[in-house]
């Protein structure tokens, strides 16, 4: 039975919260896996989505769509958290959904939060009842669930990826935050539209974020003569607790590319410029990084391996030091891609493998390098003949590619 009390304070609850869609009409987002026709409408439509794994980043719309689904399925709904719960409380819930499924017909949709933190021991606990089907799963976490859950609860679900949000239904949330009656409608909002792109920019497409950014705008900016709320882009920063960004989208995008071609093209002075413009101007140090391993890779690779170390290392450094001294880690990846000797055949095998994984599949695969065959007696252990012995190992339709080829 709902909570009487429920609903009493709903304009207490934070923005985010009131604005949840409470079906697939209002909510954004994640058309690869939500499009017409897709597999996982096709489901929630006919009432019958299974135990399911949602994962992606925070923000996307995970908790949203379970309680949609949830709803949509005439369902009972129970929602956990695995970093409070423990096996007694899902025991507790197995034991009453039963009771739902015996007396009602009714089956219940457990919710799990940071399922990823669930032990061995509470994933067990649920996969008698969701074998039973009285149960179904819906995991909801930010890491990879085929690395970070037990094998055992992946195997009974289907896995969803969710993306981050684009910045057009970002700005689009927003704005029915603004105008709705359970949104901000009663503050007389008015907001720039350098300021909306700005929190649709910077929330790195997490909805939650935005939303939050923008709530913390309307209760603490004070009215203006016209008696509005008036956001700027300078408040939206301040909100965001994060420098606004100086430049327009064409410089930005200029900068950056400057920054890209001049690590290909080994002028440190350049690249540590614009690098530094960049990072004045309000850009996230880290995107320098992350363009910076790109970079290892793409035009250094196997020519220098330990640039990739260096790279990924600033990053380690900025995610734990901070600015400023974060960046003298990048400064020293900058210096070390730039100096590197460059060699793009990593990038040049690895999209004419792409290519005939694509356009030339073949599963004729030479038996002797197949799992336990007959033919297996045939393989040759490089071992055996000193580490290293001529040998087919692709199909035959493939086997005179060579992908990469290495530079004096």
């Amino acid at each position: 039975m709902d909570n009487l009390f429920e609903n009493l304070h709903d304009d207490k609850k934070p923005l985010a919260e009131r604005m949840r869609p409470k079906n697939l009409n209002g909510f954004v987002g994640q058309k690869h896996i939500l499009g017409n026709g897709k597999l996982l409408r096709r489901l929630i439509e006919a009432k019958r989505v299974p135990s399911v794994i949602f994962y992606g980043p925070p923000g996307t719309g995970k908790t949203t769509l379970a309680e949609i689904i949830a709803e949509t399925a005439d369902s009972q709904f129970v929602k956990l958290n695995a970093v409070s719960s423990g096996v007694a409380d899902v025991k507790a819930v197995i034991e009453q959904a039963k009771k739902d499924f015996e007396l009602y017909g009714k089956k219940t949709y457990l919710l799990l939060d940071e399922c990823h933190r669930w032990s061995r021991a509470q994933s067990d606990s649920l996969l008698a009842s969701l074998e039973k089907g009285f149960v179904s799963f819906i995991g909801c976490t930010t890491e990879n669930p085929y690395y970070s859950m037990t094998r055992a609860i992946v195997s009974r679900c289907s896995v969803f990826e969710f993306k981050r949000i684009d910045s057009e239904d970002i700005k689009e949330v927003l704005k029915r935050a603004i105008a709705a009656d359970n949104g901000l409608n009663r503050y007389n909002v008015r907001i720039d539209d350098d300021a909306l792109d700005y929190f649709a920019a910077t929330c790195a497409g997490d909805i939650r974020s935005a939303l939050n950014g923008l709530e913390l705008g309307a209760i603490t900016t004070p009215l203006n003569s016209d008696s509005e709320i008036h956001i700027t882009k300078e408040i939206a920063a301040e909100c965001l607790q994060k420098k606004a960004l100086s430049l327009n989208e064409n410089t930005y995008y200029h900068l950056l590319s400057a920054f890209c071609k001049s690590l290909r093209g080994s002028d440190v002075t350049a690249a540590l410029y614009y690098a530094n413009r960049l990072i004045e101007a309000g850009i996230e140090p880290q995107i320098l990084a992350r363009r910076t391993i790109a970079h290892a890779s793409e035009d250094v690779g196997m020519s220098d391996p330990m640039a990739l170390i260096q790279a990924c290392a600033s990053l380690y450094a900025l995610d734990n030091l901070g600015m400023p001294e974060g960046n003298l880690a990048l400064t020293q990846a900058i210096i070390y891609v730039c100096e590197a000797k460059k060699d793009n055949n990593v990038v040049v095998a690895m999209n004419m493998a792409r290519d005939d994984a694509v356009n030339n599949p073949d599963d004729n695969i030479p038996e002797y390098l197949k799992n336990h065959t007959e033919a297996s007696k045939f393989y040759k252990y490089p071992h055996d003949y000193g580490g290293y012995v001529e040998q087919q190992y692709l199909p035959d339709s493939l086997k005179n590619r060579n992908y990469y080829k290495k530079k004096n």
